[in-house]
């Protein structure tokens, strides 16, 4: 046997050791589910224009044709709690504090109804504004770089 094939062989064999040794009858929720999750949470909030999910994201829906539900969220999943960071952009005009705090407590919510998961965080980026002056809606994203 090659030395590559008898390593995939002790990966496999302490895979299945690992899967040997949980618990039965647990049950594991993907960081994605919860994503998507807080996602719908945070699209129902009022003052809220849209999410910040970066380039990579936005080509994606492109590309696929699908909105994602998980787009600007990152959620970090332990054994029964979860920490999650929002990245939104805010429509002018609403007042940021309040739609902050409001996407905190029905992510919270949310994601503890549904899951059963305790919500540590929820920590609230606000990463740029949409202006309406002419009927038109555009992002005002601050310059991340460096002169």
């Amino acid at each position: 046997m090659e030395e590559n094939e008898e390593l995939k062989v002790n990966e496999v064999e302490a895979a299945a050791e690992e899967v040997k040794n949980e618990e039965p009858n647990t049950i594991k929720i993907a960081d994605d589910v919860v994503a998507v999750i807080a996602g719908v949470a945070v699209s129902e909030v009022p003052g809220v224009a849209g999410m910040s999910g970066g380039f990579a994201g936005g080509i994606s829906e492109v590309l696929s044709g699908k909105k994602n539900l998980a787009k600007g969220i990152k959620v970090e999943v332990g054994e029964k709690e979860a920490k999650i960071d929002v990245n939104i952009i805010v429509e002018y005009g609403t007042r940021i504090p309040e739609v902050a705090f409001e996407i905190q407590n029905r992510v919270k919510k949310a994601v503890e109804t549904m899951t059963g998961l305790n919500v540590l965080e929820v920590n609230v980026h606000v990463q740029g504004v949409t202006t309406v002056p002419d009927g038109t809606t555009t992002v005002e994203e601050p310059n991340n770089k460096e002169e």
